[in-house]
């Protein structure tokens, strides 16, 4: 308990999936919470259920407006930030030959635009507290590529380079950037329904995979608070990977020990 007692925090894309899971552990490890989403009713829910230590703000995560808002608010309600977690994001599955100038754009600021957005607000009041910690959600697609996701791997890549470059103009404030990448997780994008667990059917992707099942939200959830805390205080410009041995390859049936 208290990992991040008194640490203020935003979370974007709170109302489900990672975000939620990073918000209950951060809240039950002490920190204070502006949570974020377009989903208003499961965002004030979330909320309301962590108590008078959260507060939830409708955002669209690609809005610069919006960013200004969401960072006066948390001044105004805890008088400080520590922690962003740029987490919000979406995907789309299309081919280079299908995908839209319109397509592609839209899954850039959603995915890329945003974190530029919130790093670029969060930077001020960060200084002005004394330092802090960017975890810039990507994905195992911002260290590898699949078919298919053209759009959506090359925004994942973005956060990951941007994240870097923000490391080296913000250490001098103390402000820490890293990038998370989860591999396949049990959330809504993987048909998760809201407390349900993986079946056999929903492992069965992973079957080669070094650790043979899809991941949980609250196992990136921990990744997200060993970030946020002083205990990763030397760690900055770096990938953080939660995806079972994803990137470190796939187990063949056809050679030895599989």
């Amino acid at each position: 308990m208290g990992r991040v007692e008194g640490k203020v925090c935003i979370v974007t894309g709170a109302a489900s999936g990672m975000g939620k899971a990073d918000a209950l552990l951060l809240a039950k490890e002490g920190a204070k919470l502006v949570l974020t989403d377009l989903n208003v009713e499961a965002g004030a829910l979330l909320a309301a259920e962590i108590g008078e230590q959260a507060i939830f703000i409708e955002q669209d995560v690609a809005s610069e407006d919006a960013w200004k808002a969401v960072i006066a608010a948390t001044v105004d309600q805890f008088g400080r930030l520590d922690v962003l977690v740029n987490n919000a994001g979406m995907m789309r599955m299309t081919g280079i030959l299908d995908c839209t100038l319109e397509e592609y754009q839209l899954l850039n600021r959603v995915n890329n635009d945003s974190v530029f957005l919130g790093c670029k607000y969060a930077i001020p009041v960060m200084a002005e507290s004394g330092g802090g910690s960017i975890i810039n959600i990507s994905s195992i697609d911002g260290l590898q590529a699949k078919n298919g996701l053209s759009a959506y791997v090359s925004s994942k890549w973005a956060v990951r380079g941007l994240s870097k470059s923000a490391a080296i103009e913000l250490g001098p404030y103390n402000i820490r950037v890293n990038t998370v990448h989860p591999g396949g997780i049990y959330t809504d994008m993987h048909g998760a329904g809201e407390g349900a667990q993986p079946s056999d059917e929903d492992n069965a992707f992973y079957v080669n995979h070094p650790l043979p099942r899809v991941g949980l939200p609250a196992e990136v959830a921990n990744m997200s608070l060993f970030l946020a805390s002083d205990e990763s205080s030397y760690s900055t410009g770096s990938e953080f990977i939660v995806d079972g041995g994803w990137n470190a390859g796939l187990r063949l049936d056809l050679l030895p020990t599989s």
